[in-house]
């Protein structure tokens, strides 16, 4: 494919990225790409090498050092790209309370996210993509003419979190995101925000499937 689509879908914790990316993936036929999954993925393998998480240059270090590739795999209709750790996936792992405690840190270290950039950047090998994250529309995929946002009320977004068994501080992982150092949480010049804290996940994907619609060529 010689010019790939990327879809940007950026936002707050719990605001439904995860969902709706892969509703727009399947409805588009489109890869999708789970870019949090990545960091999570780093941050096990650092506990895994009992790297110290709050230390920098260690977590740059173990980043540089680990062997990983992309695949691209297919389940229930939805294509998706995952990184994998020595042709392993850690996809139970990933989600345990310990990885979550520590995806904070590592994804604050200025070189982890240049590798993670590069390596996101390469997902393109795969086709045209729906990308969720964090950075993607003002720092991975800066050029995409499909960037999106899409934010909740704190007090929703905490309920969805709850209701996911999941008890977080989603107000300090705001501030942590928004104001870390290197491609902090941020709108996007362009992006197109969506509030669904009203919403519901047919809602916000048919609200987002018809603004790309809207600017697909014909």
């Amino acid at each position: 494919m010689k010019n790939p689509i990327v879809i940007a879908i950026d936002g707050t914790s719990a605001s439904g990225k995860s969902t709706n990316s892969k509703l727009v993936a399947k409805a588009l036929g489109y890869v999708y790409v789970d870019t949090g999954a990545m960091y999570r993925t780093l941050a096990w393998h650092c506990l895994q090498k009992r790297v110290d998480v709050h230390d920098e240059k260690a977590v740059a270090a173990a980043c540089r050092k680990w062997k990983t590739k992309l695949e691209c795999v297919e389940q229930d209709g939805l294509r998706s790209v995952r990184l994998l750790v020595e042709n392993y996936f850690p996809e139970k792992e990933i989600r345990t309370p310990e990885t979550a405690a520590a995806v904070a840190h590592v994804a604050a270290v200025p070189k982890v996210r240049d590798w993670m950039k590069q390596t996101q950047r390469d997902c393109i090998e795969f086709g045209n993509l729906v990308m969720e994250g964090r950075d993607i529309g003002t720092n991975v995929f800066p050029e995409t003419d499909f960037k999106f946002y899409l934010d909740a009320a704190l007090h929703e977004r905490t309920a969805r979190r709850t209701a996911d068994g999941v008890h977080e501080n989603l107000a300090a992982r705001d501030q942590r995101d928004s104001q870390r150092a290197s491609a902090p949480l941020m709108i996007a010049l362009g992006a197109v925000v969506i509030n669904n804290s009203d919403m519901t996940s047919a809602q916000t994907s048919g609200r987002l499937l018809k603004e790309i619609r809207a600017r697909l060529p014909a």
